[in-house]
């Protein structure tokens, strides 16, 4: 198939009115109300169709200095994959670079997993790339949403299954739900109130396996201290708990 030919069938598809996987288009005016919840169990049932063991949704960081991918969401959500933390990190400056200019999917595959090099070598209007996640297997979509945001949805796994033309249909249901994604985000981001360099600290610590007393004595605090900084982020995040605040932080892009 020709590029012109792959371009207009994926146009087609983002166009599209009928919802292929039973949320909203993007023409249409309901997709506001997704939540969170909502978008990792459809981003699952994406996963299901392609076979896919692992899953995640990026947004490309706005600064232009460096080039970063910002966790969403995973399959291991409400927590974070480890395979997200390589991601997010120094993997993937290259695929941030590409997705800022392009929506042109990405692939690498395990050289121990045999078939996934014939599975995505023999797609049009794809190419490979270096791995996001050391020893894994998988395609990364980049999409693109209103106000020039832009991001990546990954899937990972060592048996998938995908045809060239259920790639155009995958291509245009990650749009589709990037696109709500990326309207809920600055409303979450409007409900949250302003979290202090401190609190995000002891919530960095946290994440990194310190307990109170020794985050307490690494930024030279009260145990009473650290442990109010760290009630007082996990209520501004809406968290019930310290370990669903660190999740959220994570996600959210306030730590690493």
């Amino acid at each position: 198939m020709k590029h012109a030919d792959i371009k207009e069938t994926a146009e087609a598809l983002f166009n599209e009115q009928r919802n292929p996987f039973g949320a909203f288009t993007l023409g249409s005016e309901t997709h506001h109300a997704v939540t969170i919840p909502d978008a990792v169990r459809r981003c699952r049932w994406i996963a299901v169709d392609m076979n896919a063991s692992a899953f995640g949704l990026f947004f490309v960081s706005p600064s232009p200095e460096r080039a970063r991918l910002v966790p969403c969401f995973d399959s291991d959500y409400p927590g974070i994959a480890v395979a997200t933390k390589f991601i997010s990190g120094a993997n993937g400056e290259e695929i941030v670079r590409h997705t800022r200019i392009s929506t042109e999917p990405r692939w690498w595959t395990d050289d121990g997993v045999p078939g996934t090099a014939e599975l995505f070598g023999d797609f049009a209007w794809t190419e490979r790339m270096a791995a996001l996640v050391p020893g894994t297997s998988g395609i990364a979509f980049p999409v693109h949403a209103d106000r020039g945001q832009c991001g990546l949805v990954v899937f990972l796994g060592s048996e998938m299954t995908l045809q060239q033309d259920a790639l155009y249909e995958i291509h245009a249901r990650c749009f589709s739900l990037f696109a709500a994604v990326a309207r809920i985000r600055p409303g979450d981001a409007g409900r949250m109130r302003a979290i202090s360099k401190r609190e995000l600290e002891c919530l960095k610590l946290t994440a990194n396996g310190n307990t109170s007393e020794e985050i307490a004595r690494l930024l030279k605090l009260s145990v009473h201290t650290a442990n109010q900084y760290l009630t007082q982020s996990t209520q501004k995040l809406n968290a019930v708990n310290r370990n669903q605040a660190v999740a959220k932080a994570l996600r959210l892009g306030l730590i690493e």
